[in-house]
């Protein structure tokens, strides 16, 4: 009773799970972003497409056995593709098995009209995404019109994706073939998914930035997660050898190789703005 009073205690939803407080959703979420409409140079060659691994599901069990209302976070998604976009690059969406994407909405920025064009040019694909499978099946033989694989972030990128063969075979597709990877915040827990088989991480020995396990450990308190996380994401790329370059949830942003990271929502501008601007550099 006290931290509804204080407004802090996570929402419950009618499916049982809990979106973030009211003090959360003020503190971590805003109605307009950072986003800057650039005007790129347009990219104009073959290699235009990328493929945008989504997740499909909504709840995440914490160690206390309460679900989390998660997805993918609308701002990490979203304004990297906007800067991509401008950059001339297009995107096919994708989700394990085809199921629809599913969004953090509680964190959607009502009053940003660049998101939400965006987000209504592209509802169609969300709503009925390739499955993984299908694009393994039709698209591996012609990497060539692909100019990357990105993993948004948003908790619910630790579900389902970092234990799918097929999220694997296309994050190791993409390296094999000198694709970009570009992620952020919890979407690295997709690069676990090339560890499955026992086959060794591809990214060891990589910088990379994600977003930190301390944080999650202290956004409880705030009801901004119903409980503890159920692993630590950032613990576990460092014990598979990768170099976590941050330690706050901030903007930074790293580049190494063909593998592009940020650290959390407040890194999607800077991530979009460094993925224009390094795919371009490459392959123009």
């Amino acid at each position: 009773m006290l931290k509804k009073l204080l407004g802090i205690a996570p929402k419950l939803e009618s499916d049982g799970s809990y979106s973030p407080s009211k003090v959360a959703i003020k503190l971590g979420t805003a109605d307009k972003t950072d986003f800057e409409n650039i005007a790129y140079p347009k990219y104009k060659g073959k290699q235009s497409k990328i493929l945008v691994i989504f997740t499909e599901q909504k709840n995440m069990t914490m160690q206390n056995g309460k679900k989390f209302s998660t997805g993918n976070h609308p701002v990490e998604a979203l304004l990297p593709m906007l800067h991509l976009k401008n950059a001339g690059f297009d995107f096919e969406i994708a989700t394990p098995t085809g199921k629809p994407v599913v969004f953090e909405m509680w964190a959607f920025p009502n009053k940003d009209e660049h998101v939400q064009a965006i987000y209504k040019e592209y509802k169609s694909d969300f709503e009925r995404p390739r499955k993984l499978q299908n694009f393994i099946a039709t698209s591996f033989a012609d990497p060539s019109s692909y100019a990357a694989v990105f993993v948004p972030g948003g908790h619910g990128a630790m579900l389902g994706i970092p234990e799918d063969r097929n999220v694997g075979e296309i994050l190791n597709w993409a390296h094999e073939n000198d694709l970009f990877t570009i992620s952020l915040c919890h979407g690295p827990g997709s690069f676990l998914a090339t560890t499955l088989g026992n086959q060794q991480f591809i990214y060891e020995g990589y910088k990379m930035a994600v977003f930190p396990d301390s944080v999650d450990k202290m956004t409880p308190k705030i009801g901004y997660l119903p409980g503890q996380m159920p692993f630590g994401l950032s613990e576990k790329l460092k014990s598979l050898g990768a170099n976590i370059v941050n330690t706050k949830s901030d903007k930074t942003v790293c580049v190494d190789r063909k593998l592009i990271t940020g650290a959390s929502p407040l890194a999607s501008n800077e991530l979009g703005k460094l993925a224009a601007n390094t795919l371009l550099k490459a392959l123009t």
